[in-house]
């Protein structure tokens, strides 16, 4: 005969387990199903020793187990002993197969054949049994493992970590933890940010690595796995490191042909999708069943814990009960205009905000932690051209102002610029009516867009199409591009790899979204460089329009991001929109120009258009391939007398941002150590005190906030930011050239500096580095002071292309 309970609690994670103690305080005839042989499997799974955090630290605990900051087995042991004492009703070796009946009596079947009866089911089982797999070329090879069980059982070992969360950071840190032990450690992130990451954990991370502990790898994935190596997709191209194991922690995702075997929907097909949940945490379309936990989208202990507390005292019939974060989110909503309770607020945000259509309400509550809600009044400025910022606002009512030309409405978003590319507002924004907007922080935006396959794919569609507007521009509406943005494939490009081949076949169009490419042509059986082509442009127009054949190759300079638009549908907006037309033949004209010129001089001109190449070539491997402004010396015209250095360190409290020496050349151009203000600079990546940013005209620059950390100077691969200490202010340069006072123009030495401190005052250092004289009248003052002209500034795309040639120049 079935055992019949009124709740039958699935999975006794922390979730389950504060469920299964609520139900025995308050009498509730109950059962905790447990598959293994103890409690709590996914804590159980950590590894050993390791330190869990009690977050968010504003959540008050509302559980009958404690829960507090500590060691895994401290943990453990506690809520062992608290489940004893509270006389839970655990069954362990207890798997469900699976669930049927209806709300008020279902039947749950167990893998042994018995069969249990309840009322009411709550489901708390996690995904962590659910991996997501490493599907590379040899992924599947026994030195790949998905867990971390013990950090101290791995000893002199190169050992690599995929995955960027808590789980992946916590794995590195605790195996470079012990040097006793020799491991070579390494994690990867295919992104710049660790936005999944707790900050504690992300911190921990850098420390360990700035302690020479570990090695940190951004922007880099994995693309083959063979015994003692792994084959990496970086910045710079592929390398192959050795590596002896690899633990893969790349999240999870919830066992949907079970969960959805019980009748239970999920918000979309996508594998990270969360079932569909009312409020109170039940299904809404498999009524009864209450889901809690990660499975619903919290994966936060304090949350789960909470959840397992309200949903008995709910099911028992609690209707006055609010959750433990109610306190907070009033606080948030408390200054907007009309009279709603949260639950209200929350779900008039989220069905109004495209990019937060797919959260679940529980997951609208974590979200809008983060995140922070405002009413604007008409005319009411937002934010202002160049501020800084990289937060997105989502329009939840009425609609906003874009510099005066553009009107965008209720369910919109702005401020995608800043986020994608960290640059200072491109235009001001005011409230055109009264207005309800919701600010996304950089990190919950990226974290949202990482976890939420549709809040992602809302941000790539409307940026995409911003950009082809921006970029196409001839008076095109968004609803011109409908049929061509539905065909967008954000595709990411090694570096190095072609998306375009020379002969090929085709007409697909390319927008360069992120990096850079270079264009090639083959001429006498070996490739001759041809031009340079930013983000912003895009490429392959000849082909759609006089359907040839593919004239040049044109391959990643760095590590890049093309929107792939389908070509046909290019065509057919081409025969609507005849203002696009003569815009993509202009286009068309100046890269045929630019072949036919090649063409021409490939007998009497090959030895200087090799030349050319080579600079070319040479000058993307300074990484000039991701420069927005990069300062080159031509070696012919150079005399030697530093004016350039002492101009920057005159124009810069007496610190120079350039080594005009230092730096490679080829043949008679050199490459000086100053900033290439790059277009995702390596240094923001890193920076606590977000001290870095990039100004109105591109560059890139530190201010006052800097606490001299030095994770910038670290992340630059081209060693043009020093951490130094700003020296005494010095005399006019009229006092030193009539009386000998101070040390004279550039930078002093420390001597001298050491000499005029002030008594007893300690300067901090700071990191220093080119901010392309920004506020400075007349520009980069090096230019300025170089008397021959050798030293210029050029954007990269001005200056690499053969066609210069054509005039002389190169």
């Amino acid at each position: 005969m079935a055992e019949a309970y009124r709740i039958a609690i699935v999975g006794s994670g922390p979730a389950g387990l504060s469920a299964a103690a609520r139900a025995a305080q308050l009498g509730i005839a109950h059962v905790l199903l447990e598959k293994t042989d103890h409690l709590s499997d996914t804590i159980f799974k950590y590894q050993k020793g390791k330190h869990v955090m009690a977050t968010p630290s504003q959540l008050v605990l509302r559980s009958d187990l404690d829960f507090d900051a500590g060691k895994r087995e401290a943990i453990l042991e506690i809520w062992d002993r608290q489940a004893a004492e509270t006389k839970i009703n655990v069954r362990m070796h207890a798997e469900v197969k699976a669930i049927a009946g209806a709300k008020g009596d279902f039947t749950l079947t167990l893998t042994d054949g018995s069969v249990i009866k309840a009322e009411a089911v709550i489901m708390a089982i996690g995904t962590q049994g659910n991996p997501n797999l490493l599907r590379i070329p040899g992924g599947d090879l026994p030195h790949v493992q998905y867990q971390l069980d013990d950090p101290g059982e791995y000893v002199d070992e190169h050992i690599t970590i995929i995955g960027s969360g808590d789980a992946g950071i916590e794995n590195a840190v605790g195996l470079a933890q012990d040097p006793a032990q020799r491991n070579i450690v390494t994690i990867l992130n295919r992104s710049a940010d660790f936005s999944r990451a707790k900050d504690a954990n992300v911190k921990g991370l850098f420390g360990m690595r700035d302690a020479g502990r570990l090695s940190v790898l951004t922007d880099t994935t994995p693309q083959k796995v063979e015994p003692g190596y792994l084959t990496l997709d970086t910045r710079d191209g592929e390398t192959r490191i050795r590596c002896d194991r690899i633990i893969a922690r790349m999240g999870s995702a919830a066992p949907r042909k079970f969960i959805e075997s019980c009748g239970i929907e999920f918000t979309s097909e996508d594998r990270e999708a969360f079932p569909k949940l009312s409020a109170t945490f039940e299904s809404t379309t498999a009524p009864g069943i209450y889901i809690i936990g990660a499975l619903a989208g919290y994966p936060l202990i304090k949350h789960c814990m909470n959840q397992g507390y309200d949903v008995v005292e709910i099911i028992n019939g609690n209707t006055t009960l609010k959750p433990a974060d109610e306190p907070i989110l009033e606080a948030k909503f408390k200054g907007l205009p009309r009279q709603r309770t949260v639950d209200e607020w929350l779900e008039f945000l989220r069905t109004n905000v495209e990019i937060l259509n797919d959260l679940s309400p529980l997951q609208m509550r974590e979200f809008m932690l983060d995140s922070d809600v405002r009413a604007y009044r008409i005319g009411e400025t937002v934010f202002e051209k160049d501020d800084p910022g990289s937060s997105l606002f989502g329009i939840a009512s009425g609609s906003v102002d874009v510099a005066g030309r553009v009107k965008i409405g209720r369910g919109s978003i702005f401020g995608e610029v800043g986020l994608i590319s960290g640059r200072r507002r491109g235009a001001t924004i005011r409230a055109a009516e009264d207005s309800i907007l919701v600010e996304v922080s950089r990190t919950a935006a990226l974290k949202l867009m990482a976890s939420n396959p549709g809040a992602k794919r809302v941000v790539t569609r409307i940026s995409t199409e911003r950009q082809l507007l921006q970029m196409f521009g001839s008076g095109l509406t968004p609803d011109d591009l409908t049929e061509v943005t539905s065909t967008a494939k954000v595709e990411s490009v090694s570096a190095g790899k072609a998306i375009i081949n020379e002969g090929d076949d085709g007409c697909d169009i390319f927008v360069i979204r992120v990096g850079s490419m270079v264009v090639e042509k083959n001429i006498g059986g070996k490739p001759v460089f041809l031009s340079y082509l930013p983000a912003g442009s895009y490429v392959g127009e000849m082909a759609v329009i006089d359907g040839g054949k593919r004239t040049a190759t044109v391959r990643a300079a760095i590590k890049s991001e093309v929107i792939r638009l389908d070509g046909e549908a290019f065509k057919r907006l081409l025969a609507r929109k005849p203002d696009l037309l003569d815009k993509a033949r202009k286009d068309m004209a100046q890269r045929q120009d630019l072949n036919a010129f090649v063409e021409a001089k490939k007998d009497s001109f090959s030895s200087v258009v090799d030349m050319y190449s080579s600079v070319a070539n040479f000058l993307v491997e300074q990484g000039v391939g991701e420069a927005t402004d990069v300062l080159l010396i031509d070696e012919n015209l150079c005399v030697g007398c530093d004016n350039c250095e002492k101009a920057c360190a005159d124009s810069h409290e007496g610190l120079s941002r350039l080594d005009r020496e230092a730096g490679r050349t080829y043949a008679h151009l050199h490459v000086p150590t100053s900033c290439r203000h790059c277009e995702h600079p390596h240094c923001m990546a890193d920076c606590p005190p977000n001290a870095i940013h990039r100004g109105p005209d591109g560059e890139v620059f530190i201010d006052d906030t800097c606490i001299g950390c030095g994770n910038c100077q670290r992340n630059c691969p081209y060693g043009v930011i020093r951490m130094d200490k700003v020296p005494p202010k010095k005399p006019g340069l009229l006092s030193w050239f009539l009386f000998g006072k101070g040390p004279g123009p550039g930078e002093p030495s420390h001597e001298w500096a050491y000499a005029n401190a002030e008594p007893g005052v300690e300067k901090p250092k700071k990191a220093i580095k080119c901010d392309m004289c920004s506020g400075i009248e007349g520009g980069p003052a090096c230019v300025r002071a170089c008397p021959t002209g050798a030293a210029i500034r050029v954007a990269p795309e001005a200056f690499l292309t053969v066609a210069k040639l054509d005039r002389g120049e190169g």
